[in-house]
């Protein structure tokens, strides 16, 4: 008997046809649509502000200006003055380039005496600096990361005075703990080494507050359950599921933890006492001291020291703008909580 409910071998071949038919229909409904909207927001008056308004506006724009130049001014001006001469640091106008009378553009001389000044130790505080940020920041958020996980999907005992324990933490201030870190660590021969800088800052509590909200608003407790019940543990969670979900987050407190490290500044000034293992902070402190002391520092010019610190700059530049995406996306998400 023959199935009279059979699709036509012509209906069969023109159904692609009209799938795509409808597809670039949609695509041109979609585009008018959109060019509608625009039309519309343009035709759209603004709302009329009142007075007070209008005032309380333009204040806003003028702290906000004064807040971007305070930021940004002092940048421009070490760009400026790192091309320069130490003569013409001192001769010419802060925000502009030297002219040929005061030394003309001497980016690449300073350069190269920078990183060749006293044996090209600049060098090596730039190596260490990398290697403190670099652990520090990758350390410090998985272990972040690994505690929120546990804390926001995890059910145990104490997992409410974990969370209250990290808030505490927060407010505590680095610097007070340096000191009886430094009496610990000078009993177990920690001193004047590495890990006297990178253990400390291991411990980030406000990268692992962070990733706990923001673990509790982007892994869905049935997606956890069910990946269970297909046999999964807890390990393969995390690694599997977890933290793809939780990669923006996660980007977020590695940036945090990155910039934090690299500015670090009185915990290797106390732990170090070699220079070989000085990070670029405590490196150019060292050298605008020399500089003051003609005797000790055997006339290192300040446009070394100036040349040095854009170069420490330039890094957390590059990293910012790189990371900027998925820090945006982290702390919005991690505010909702």
């Amino acid at each position: 008997m023959t199935d009279i409910t059979a699709t036509p071998t012509g209906a069969q071949s023109t159904q692609p046809q009209t799938s795509a038919g409808l597809s670039r229909r949609d695509k041109r409904n979609a585009k008018a649509s959109q060019r509608n909207y625009r039309n519309k927001l343009k035709n759209e008056q603004a709302p009329k502000m009142t007075k007070g308004q209008r005032v309380s506006s333009w204040v806003l724009h003028i702290i906000m200006f004064l807040m971007a130049a305070y930021c940004v001014i002092p940048l421009f001006w070490l760009l400026f003055a790192s091309t320069k001469s130490n003569g013409g640091l001192y001769n010419s106008f802060g925000l502009w380039f030297a002219n040929s009378k005061n030394g003309g553009f001497q980016l690449w001389q300073n350069l190269v005496g920078t990183f060749s000044y006293n044996g090209a130790i600049y060098g090596r505080w730039l190596l260490n600096t990398v290697i403190y940020a670099v652990v520090v920041g990758l350390g410090s958020t998985v272990i972040a990361a690994f505690a929120g996980y546990a804390v926001a999907v995890m059910k145990f005992p104490g997992r409410k005075l974990l969370l209250s324990v990290t808030l505490a933490f927060m407010s505590i201030p680095t610097t007070v703990i340096t000191i009886p870190l430094f009496l610990m660590y000078s009993q177990i021969g920690l001193v004047d080494t590495m890990w006297a800088v990178i253990i400390p800052q291991l411990s980030f509590p406000f990268g692992l507050y962070l990733m706990i909200i923001y673990a509790q608003q982007s892994i869905p407790i049935s997606l956890v359950e069910a990946a269970k019940l297909d046999g999964a543990s807890h390990w393969k969670i995390f690694w599997k599921i977890a933290l793809p979900l939780l990669s923006p987050g996660f980007v977020t407190v590695l940036l945090f933890s990155l910039v934090g490290a690299w500015n670090n500044y009185f915990l290797p000034l106390i732990m170090l006492s070699d220079r070989s293992n000085y990070p670029l902070t405590v490196g150019l402190n060292l050298w605008l001291k020399m500089s003051g002391d003609s005797s000790v520092g055997g006339g290192l010019p300040d446009s070394y020291i100036i040349t040095g610190s854009l170069v420490a700059v330039v890094p957390l530049i590059i990293s910012f703008f790189f990371l900027q995406r998925y820090w945006q996306s982290g702390l919005s998400a991690g505010a909702v909580k």
